[in-house]
């Protein structure tokens, strides 16, 4: 994994290349500030002169950051056809169709969502604040879509390859 360091040039997510000029700790040896030079040249993935950095670089919120129950709904069934063949449907229902993230980590601001508010989470799909148990400053997420649909692969490889 590439790192930003003094020196280095690294791709900051959705904007440009950024190089590492200097970086300020305090007494206790943390870092405090982190000094850049941007290339604005580079906005939008365009870099034609020299390589696009060495990986990319996603800004997080740091220490300030609040608690959520996150909710991660998938398949109820593991079978598409859970009562074919006059199969009891009960034995295909799927153990792992929910699991609950109880101490998820989120931005500030999320903690205030409106109920019935759609968020993207980026890398794990879509979500909507629940409009029963979430709370102010307490909120509930559920995934209404993952970004990665694993019951198409199951699916596709059980099916015949059409022509």
């Amino acid at each position: 994994m590439f790192r930003l360091s003094p020196g280095a040039e690294i791709r900051l997510r959705w904007a440009c290349l950024i190089r590492c000029v200097s970086v300020v700790k305090n007494a206790a040896g943390d870092i405090v500030e982190v000094h850049c030079t941007w290339d604005p040249g580079s906005r939008g993935g365009d870099a034609p002169d020299r390589p696009a950095g060495q990986g990319h670089l996603a800004l997080g919120f740091g220490r300030a950051r609040q608690t959520a129950t996150v909710r991660l709904y998938d398949r109820l069934f593991t079978k598409a056809n859970p009562g074919e063949g006059g199969a009891d449907f009960r034995t295909c229902l799927n153990p792992n169709s929910l699991q609950v993230v109880s101490d998820a980590q989120i931005e500030p601001a999320l903690a205030e969502a409106a109920p019935g508010t759609r968020f993207q989470f980026e890398r794990l799909g879509y979500f909507c604040v629940d409009t029963v148990d979430s709370k102010p400053g307490q909120p509930v997420f559920n995934r209404t879509v993952p970004l990665r649909d694993s019951w198409a692969k199951m699916v596709e490889g059980s099916a015949p390859a059409s022509k």
